[in-house]
């Protein structure tokens, strides 16, 4: 129990927002003692609760949130070896923190942080998951739209079901022809004006990796996303060497021991901290300041729900390096009205939130039609 401090930590609520099949908002929201909540957030696909949120809760329950510092270096070995649940709770339970902080202060999270250096983030619009439809008609209509909603970057991962190894031969190479068939009927559909990115999510090895970026040179793709695991960062060099595109990784690294090998000289051109999974806001900081001194361009990703997009906007708005933030575009119609003031993404930024800590509260109405059954 912290001595002497009267605004305290006192509840853990958590709410698992249903949107689809595939994906559940685990939204995190911290009680005090003196009415103030914060919020976090601490998706991890479908799931509907994460059990190691009430262990770093524990870490955090009686103190100050003004002692996020303390909780750091309480609940650093328990991440680390915990893997990724852990360390996804441990900086939803960091998240929330920095958003009582900037309530109890009534400033913003990136004035806590030092200042912002933009008032708007740029985003790229990820359509993986809003494409049900996996054919490359599909990927190109839903590409169509996001253009005409006024992206200029687009993402997706038409490789998502690739066969294991052993398939066999022959299966593994229609997978990689319809994956690279969608990418170049998407090039097709928006032109040559657009920034096209894909996610390949580690399903390839190094001699598929360094063939299907060549045959992917026509979609004159801005860049090409973990072919194989980033913790390889020796193969992803020598993958980097041998494109033509851009390389970027790190969805899920943890702190900046996971991050160091991606930063040398030449294994990838962007990192990809998640401010759900890196170790908080602050590690995010430190994170992107080791980038910066290595030269390397930070671009969050955020493949979540609106109070991790409102935390990760906190965490880019100071980032030395910064080349974008990830949004998970198209999902469901009611995304923008489960904040307030509601998300507002106009022409492919996003506003920089002011209002105090991440600048967002629940709409606990919107929250209630769409909670989901914990199992």
């Amino acid at each position: 129990m912290h001595e002497g401090s009267t605004l305290v930590v006192t509840e853990l609520e958590v709410l698992p927002v249903r949107v689809s099949q595939r994906t559940v908002w685990l939204m995190v929201r911290l009680h005090t003692n003196k009415g103030l909540t914060g919020l976090g957030e601490a998706s991890l696909g479908s799931a509907t609760q994460l059990d190691e949120l009430d262990t770093f809760f524990r870490l955090v329950e009686g103190y100050s949130p003004f002692d996020i510092q303390q909780f750091r270096m309480r609940a650093w070995a328990k991440a680390v070896d915990g893997g990724i649940r852990a360390q996804t709770a441990m900086s939803a339970i960091e998240q929330a923190l920095w958003d009582l902080l900037g309530k109890a202060l009534a400033v913003p999270v990136h004035v806590l942080m030092g200042g912002t250096l933009r008032a708007e983030i740029a985003l790229y619009a990820n359509i993986n998951r809003m494409t049900l439809d996996r054919s490359p008609d599909g990927f190109a209509r839903n590409a169509r739209r996001v253009i005409d909603a006024g992206f200029a970057i687009i993402k997706a991962a038409p490789f998502d079901g690739f066969p294991a190894r052993s398939a066999g031969v022959a299966t593994a190479q229609r997978a990689t022809d319809r994956g690279i068939d969608c990418l170049l009927a998407m090039r097709e559909a928006v032109g040559d004006e657009v920034a096209i990115r894909v996610d390949c999510h580690s399903h390839f090895d190094f001699a598929r990796a360094v063939d299907v970026a060549r045959r992917l040179k026509p979609a004159a793709l801005d860049w090409y996303e973990e072919p194989i695991a980033p913790t390889d960062a020796v193969t992803t060099a020598w993958i980097n060497a041998s494109i033509p595109q851009r390389m970027a990784g790190g969805e899920l690294l943890f702190g900046v021991a996971g991050f160091a090998p991606l930063c040398r000289p030449g294994v990838v051109d962007v990192i990809m901290p998640d401010v759900m999974h890196c170790g908080g806001l602050l590690e995010g900081r430190h994170i992107a300041a080791l980038a910066a001194s290595e030269g390397v361009s930070v671009s969050p990703h955020n493949a979540c729900g609106p109070v991790a997009t409102a935390a990760a906007a906190q965490f880019a708005a100071g980032i030395e390096k910064f080349d974008s933030l990830e949004l998970q575009w198209g999902e469901v119609a009611w995304r923008a009205d489960i904040t307030e003031p509601p998300e507002h993404v106009r022409d492919g930024t996003l506003a920089v939130p002011t209002g105090p800590g991440i600048g967002i509260e629940l709409n606990d109405a919107v929250v209630r039609a769409h909670l989901a059954s914990v199992r």
